[in-house]
C-alpha cells in the first residue's frame, strides 16, 4: 500500500497554487469582517492614487469607491462563481460521460451529438446569450457558465469509461449479477474520476475568466461588485488612472495562475512520471 504523500514532498507548483487559493478563500469568507460597509458606497475623493491616503491604501476609482473593498468582495464573487460553475459542469459532464461510455449505442450517439452541439457554439458567446436571456445575476452567471463547460468533462469521462468497461473486474461484477448502477458507482466512477480531477482547476479558471468577461461587458450582477466590473469601470480612465483596472486585473491573473499551478501539481501527484 502506497504511503500518503508528505507535504514536504508536494510539488512546488501544488504548494504555491494551494497556498494562494486558500488565502483567497479566506479573504472571500472574511470580506464582510475586513470591510463591514458596502463596497459600492462612495466613500472618498475620486481618483485617489494608491498610497495617497492611508484610509484607502489601494486608492479610489472614478466614483470615489474604495478599490481595496471592491477587491475583497470581488474575490468572494470569483471564488463562488469558479467553484459553483465547476460543480455544475462536473455533475453534468460526469453523468453524460458515464452514460455515453457505459451503455453505448443510441445513448452514446445522442449524447455525443449533443456534446458536439455545445462545443460548436463558442463557450463565451453561449454564456453571453444565456445571461442576456435569463438576466444578469450571479446565480444566472453560474448556471450559464456551468451548462456550457461540461463537454470537456463528458468526453474525458466517456473515454475512461470505454476503457474501464472492458476490464476483467467490471465484466466479472456484471457476470455475478451486479446492476448497472452498482457497477457504475463502485467500479467505473471511482476509476474514471482521477483524470477528471486534473482538469477541475482549468474549468475553475475558465469560469472565473468568463465571469470577468461578462462583468466587463456590463452583464454582471449590478448588486455585487466583481473584478470584471471594476476592470470595466476603469477602462474609461486607463490613461489618467490605470491602477483602477490594473489592480483587479492583477487579482485575476494571480488567481488564474494559482489554479494553473494547482492543476499542474495535482497532475504530478496523480501521475509521478509527469514530475520528471
Amino acid at each position: 500500500m502506497t504511503a500518503p504523500l508528505s507535504i514536504r514532498k508536494w510539488p512546488l507548483s501544488l504548494t504555491i497554487g494551494l497556498t494562494i487559493l486558500l488565502a483567497e478563500i479566506a479573504i472571500a469568507l472574511l470580506a464582510g469582517v475586513l470591510h463591514p460597509g458596502d463596497p459600492q458606497e462612495l466613500v472618498g475623493q475620486p481618483y485617489l492614487a494608491p498610497g495617497a491616503d492611508a484610509e484607502f491604501p489601494l486608492g479610489t476609482d472614478l466614483l470615489g469607491r474604495d478599490i481595496a473593498a471592491g477587491l475583497l468582495y470581488g474575490t468572494r464573487v470569483s471564488i463562488i462563481v469558479g467553484f459553483a460553475a465547476t460543480a455544475i459542469a462536473l455533475i453534468i459532464g460526469v453523468l453524460a460521460g458515464l452514460a455515453s461510455g457505459y451503455f453505448g449505442g443510441w445513448i452514446d450517439h445522442a449524447l455525443m451529438r449533443l456534446t458536439e452541439l455545445f462545443q460548436a457554439i463558442p463557450h463565451f458567446l453561449f454564456a453571453i446569450i444565456l445571461v442576456a436571456i435569463l438576466g444578469a445575476t450571479v446565480e444566472h452567471t453560474i448556471f450559464a457558465i456551468g451548462v456550457t463547460s461540461w463537454p470537456m468533462v463528458a468526453r474525458l469521462v466517456r473515454a475512461e469509461t470505454l476503457t474501464l468497461r472492458e476490464l476483467d473486474f467490471v465484466k466479472a461484477s456484471t457476470a455475478m449479477g451486479a446492476g448497472h448502477l452498482r457497477v457504475l458507482a463502485t467500479h467505473i466512477l471511482p476509476n474514471a474520476l482521477p483524470p477528471v480531477v486534473t482538469i477541475l482547476s482549468v474549468l475553475s479558471a475558465m469560469a472565473i475568466l468568463t465571469e470577468v468577461g461578462l462583468a466587463f461587458l456590463g452583464l454582471g450582477d449590478n448588486n455585487r461588485i466583481s473584478w470584471g466590473s471594476m476592470i470595466g469601470a476603469g477602462r474609461e480612465s486607463l490613461r489618467e488612472a490605470p491602477y483602477i483596472s490594473l489592480i483587479p486585473g492583477a487579482a485575476v491573473v494571480i488567481t488564474v495562475l494559482s489554479l494553473s499551478l494547482l492543476g499542474d501539481g495535482i497532475a504530478k501527484v496523480i501521475n509521478p512520471r509527469a514530475a520528471r
